[in-house]
């Protein structure tokens, strides 16, 4: 079996009896201020607003230190697959490093020993360490294929029993916790008066199950004695392992100390896992405010459940098995149209509304581009408008940023953006010699990339696959997407060689057409069969797109994806 010794601290009655009495009369002044209302921090403002679930307002953001924000959140019990709502907060602290210049020290715990650690390793026949060990690797590949920045360090709870028992021996110290006869310590609820509820839910509390001898029934477990066949660590109150709580309140600390700026995670965790949390690290430090900002993120729903994604619920979608349908780009496009703290429905009809917008945006890239490289032609642009539109877009989405992390609103207004520039981009036939303005659609398409680069948006890849045909070098079609690509340059290559064959015009009026002359009768088949061509690729991934006599291709994400036959039947080919 699992067992870690730690350095039992043994109790010295005549040492502690003054600390005691001393900690005694500090902990009943402590626990006689209120702590319910949020207190303004002292330290720098940001210029960003965030709702604090301990105010239950938008509050502005201050943080102890200039430009950094200490950042906590709750990380996995490894027990199983990790699921989508794991990897929400790094589009925010995204936003705070890459918009806002804030280095970003973010901490997270892995819960390496747990009820259902224990249970599931008990169904397998292997240790828990195995189960943990496994579930950890598989999570954190899971974050970076979502493109998830990963925090400055991770910690196990393991690893860390012997802080955990030190922390909770200060408790007991302060007043605050007590042990009982069969090895359970508890924390006091009444020893810290009216301090406890900052989230809301506590009145109705019946507390957790445990021990009879609970000196009220809210009172929550910070060490637990195991029972035959589970791991267990030594410790003054007998051999036992951590309470559930208690281990973030001592790992945070461990790392960050008496203050924390942000505190994240789930909606559901704010009673009584964050609640507790905060009691018992205000209780340890003896502090007003342990946490100044708690970020709670809604529930992610499956469609047609009332219920969160859960593991213990058994109704989520694995990350292994959504990267099979859809992209981490889309994922991240999926997140940012909705608000972080609004309950989310996942469905098809959502992921596919977040493939929509990311299609619009690659579209408008790859016109723009064309535009640029004198590949498509279009009448004259208002370049004058589309700076000012440029300009007035920068701002927006700065201002929905700061304004409790709105992506809808900044997506919004990219998109608009992305609208007028598509207005702009009319192809006409022939060229009317007007002045081109591809500065503007540069600074446009470079402004685009930047913005989805804060949100772990990254395009550039795909679309080197957009560039036109002819002014794709081959180091570049080796270099970025090997053979495939390669074969698709020279087809799309050798189609437009026909298609402009194809294309040539008679020299005289034809029957039918006085005066206009009209295509060679024999080679409309060649025609017909380009168009045919075009078609077939396009459920199958390799989207082209016919421009006068000059073809632009691109590689699709998903092999049968519908966007290519919407195009498709969009764009027909105007001379067929």
């Amino acid at each position: 079996m699992w067992r870690c010794s730690v350095r039992s601290v043994v109790w010295q009655a005549k040492v502690f009896s003054t600390v005691q009495s001393v900690n005694t009369v500090k902990s009943r002044s402590w626990s006689s201020v209120s702590g319910k209302t949020w207190t303004r921090p002292s330290g720098f403002d940001t210029g960003l607003k965030t709702f604090n679930s301990l105010s239950k307002q938008k509050e502005s953001l201050i943080l102890t230190r200039e430009g950094v924000a200490t950042w906590y959140s709750c990380g996995p019990t490894v027990y199983d697959h990790a699921h989508l709502g794991h990897a929400w907060f790094d589009i925010l602290q995204r936003i705070l490093s890459k918009v806002f210049g804030i280095t970003v020290i973010h901490a997270m715990v892995i819960t390496d020993i747990d009820d259902k650690i224990i249970k599931r390793s008990w169904e397998e026949n292997v240790s828990p360490t195995i189960i943990s060990r496994k579930y950890e690797d598989e999570f954190k590949r899971d974050m970076l294929s979502l493109k998830v920045i990963p925090p400055a360090v991770y910690l196990r709870v393991t690893e860390n029993v012997h802080h955990i028992v030190a922390f909770i021996e200060r408790i007991i110290q302060n007043g605050h916790a007590y042990a009982t006869k069969e090895g359970d310590v508890y924390f006091d609820i009444q020893s810290i008066g009216n301090r406890y509820g900052k989230f809301g839910g506590a009145v109705d509390s019946q507390g957790e199950p445990g021990s009879t001898n609970k000196r009220d029934l809210r009172d929550f477990a910070l060490w637990k004695p195991s029972k035959p066949q589970e791991p267990y660590w030594d410790s003054p109150w007998g051999r036992g392992r951590p309470g559930w709580h208690i281990e973030c309140s001592t790992i945070a600390s461990s790392v960050f100390g008496s203050q924390l700026d942000i505190h994240s995670g789930g909606i559901d965790l704010a009673f009584p896992h964050h609640e507790n949390e905060v009691a018992q690290s205000e209780a340890y430090h003896q502090c007003g405010q342990w946490a100044n900002y708690f970020l709670h993120s809604g529930h992610l729903h499956l469609k047609g459940s009332a219920e969160k994604m859960s593991k213990s619920l058994k109704n989520y979608v694995t990350i292994k098995d959504f990267l099979q349908s859809y992209s981490a780009n889309e994922f991240r496009m999926f997140c940012l149209l909705t608000k972080y703290r609004s309950a989310i429905d996942y469905s098809d009809s959502s992921m596919l509304e977040a493939r929509n917008s990311l299609g619009t945006i690659s579209t408008f890239i790859h016109d723009a581009q064309s535009y640029m490289k004198g590949q498509l032609q279009c009448s004259s642009v208002q370049e004058a408008f589309l700076w000012e539109r440029l300009a007035e877009t920068k701002s927006s989405v700065v201002k929905a940023l700061a304004e409790d992390f709105d992506t809808p609103r900044a997506i919004s207004a990219l998109m608009n953006l992305v609208y007028h520039g598509n207005c702009q981009l009319q192809p006409v036939s022939k060229a009317d010699g007007a002045a081109r303005s591809p500065a503007v659609f540069a600074a446009m398409l470079s402004y685009i990339r930047d913005v989805l680069d804060v949100f772990g948006i990254d395009l550039l890849q795909s679309q080197i696959l957009l560039l036109p045909c002819c002014l794709l070098q081959e180091s570049d079609v080796l270099s970025h997407g090997g053979n495939l690509d390669g074969v698709v340059e020279q087809l799309t290559r050798f189609r437009s060689e026909v298609r402009a064959f194809a294309l040539t015009r008679q020299a005289g009026p034809t029957t039918g057409s006085p005066n206009k002359p009209g295509l060679y009768p024999e080679r409309i088949p060649l025609l017909k069969a380009c168009d045919s061509l075009r078609n077939e690729l396009a459920p199958l991934g390799v989207l082209i797109k016919d421009r006068g006599t000059t073809s632009t291709w691109e590689i699709t994400q998903g092999k049968q994806d519908q966007r290519g036959q919407r195009v498709q039947e969009k764009e027909q080919d105007t001379s067929s």
